[in-house]
């Protein structure tokens, strides 16, 4: 369900015929021009998608004798649509939006052509009814890439953060994080707007980071590129220390390289994440330390040289 009101507004539309209580059905990113229904072919017709009129299907029902327009119109209407959208600001004549009207089919005006309408409108519509969750979490650019920091209560996400800004990164969001899937690889996460830009510091309460930092030191959204789980050091716990395999973790059905950080007095999280952030950078251009290493060591067993 799409609100009708953000709709109208977000795409910059005009109002015809407005939506019944507020909502549209409308369940995917996807639209609909209607020729081919317009000359009676509804087989596949896609009439669960907004319908786009654009110059092409009102020249062609303007063609039409009144009666073939009424009956062609009746029973394009006759489905469940769940709107209607005239696009170059045609305006549609009586007999459209009176038969709209009877079907109880919102109507709405553009003055965009339709392409370009089309290409805002699914924009808009993939972010809106992008798969969400919220997290207990910190999001920080660091060097272009988006760390979702994870850990306990306490553990030192927000403090490594702060740090982070302080060396000329950005904080997207602090504490809670809002993550939406855009596509099917792709995660972009962002901070509620009630606490955009605000940090939690333990014994000194909570400050603006923007204000403090200035306006480059935050952004409002960020691709996340990679997790970081920020934990006490188990002194019997084994940890990755040549880096050889990849893991990942699953955030809304996308696999995203994960790291586990023990956190100890004296390691410097920042730096560390820093060095993570730039390691991921070179593996996405296919290089790896750790298999570099390998292969060195291989060679100096065979007695090659480097």
């Amino acid at each position: 369900m799409v609100n009708a009101k953000d709709f109208v507004k977000s795409l910059k539309l005009i109002e015809i015929l407005p939506a019944e209580n507020n909502t549209l059905n409308i369940a995917s990113a996807e639209f609909n021009r209607p020729g081919l229904e317009l000359l009676g072919y509804y087989d596949h017709f896609a009439y669960k998608r907004p319908q786009v009129f654009g110059n092409v299907e009102m020249t062609y029902l303007a063609s039409l004798s009144k009666d073939h327009r009424r009956e062609t119109l009746d029973k394009f209407f006759s489905y469940p649509i769940p709107c209607v959208v005239v696009c170059r600001d045609i305006r549609p004549g009586e007999d459209f939006i009176g038969l709209a009207k009877e079907h109880s089919v919102a109507v709405y005006r553009t003055q965009e052509a339709t392409t370009t309408f089309i290409v805002s409108a699914i924009l808009y519509l993939m972010n809106v009814l992008a798969p969400r969750t919220t997290t207990h979490a910190v999001l920080v650019d660091v060097f272009g890439t988006g760390v979702l920091i994870t850990g306990e209560s306490g553990v030192g996400k927000s403090e490594t953060a702060l740090e982070l800004v302080s060396r000329g990164h950005q904080l997207v969001a602090d504490d809670v994080v809002e993550i939406k899937r855009v596509s099917d690889n792709r995660l972009i996460g962002e901070a509620p707007e009630t606490i955009r830009h605000f940090m939690e510091i333990r014994g000194i309460g909570i400050i603006d980071i923007r204000q403090m930092f200035g306006v480059g030191s935050v952004l409002t959204n960020k691709a996340i590129d990679m997790s970081v789980h920020l934990e006490n050091w188990q002194q019997d716990k084994e940890y990755d220390r040549l880096g050889m395999e990849e893991t990942f973790t699953t955030i809304l059905d996308v696999s995203v390289p994960h790291l586990v950080i023990p956190v100890r007095p004296g390691r410097n999280l920042s730096i560390i994440i820093e060095i993570a952030a730039r390691n991921h950078s070179l593996r996405r251009f296919g290089y790896s330390a750790a298999h570099e290493l390998d292969k060195r060591l291989i060679r100096r067993m065979r007695g090659e040289r480097f």
